[in-house]
């Protein structure tokens, strides 16, 4: 792929740095506080399941939670209330964020470095 060409990929799927194809909810009550139910059209080689993600606000952390987990149908339809309430991608705490962003680029083919090696997007 040309530089060219990954450019406009990455403005496509993470325009403004953001995962476009996610959705985020906040229970507010559970360790596993934050779910995110990736969306779009990446299950071609995945099994054809629908991928999501549980974390608490540090997934990274020892004593923190971050899970990936797979349906067959997506678990925010038709009804996302056990899931507590819909949020911003940008609401999530930074740590949430980056697993998000790993998991995004893996899911979308975006985790090719650009010449000066940057991730789609840089590093925000």
């Amino acid at each position: 792929m040309s530089p060219a060409q990954r450019s406009a990929r990455c403005r496509r799927f993470m325009p403004g740095g953001l995962p476009k194809y996610v959705r985020c909810y906040d229970n507010n009550r559970t360790v596993d506080r934050y779910t995110v139910v990736f969306t779009g059209r990446y299950r071609r080689a995945k099994d054809d399941e629908f991928i999501h993600l549980g974390m608490s606000e540090h997934p990274f952390h020892p004593q923190g939670f971050g899970q990936h987990g797979s349906s067959r149908d997506q678990i925010d339809r038709p009804r996302s209330g056990h899931l507590g309430r819909r949020i911003k991608f940008e609401d999530l705490p930074a740590d949430c964020r980056q697993c998000v962003r790993q998991t995004y680029r893996e899911l979308w083919d975006l985790n090719e470095p650009d010449p000066e090696g940057e991730l789609c997007p840089p590093k925000v």
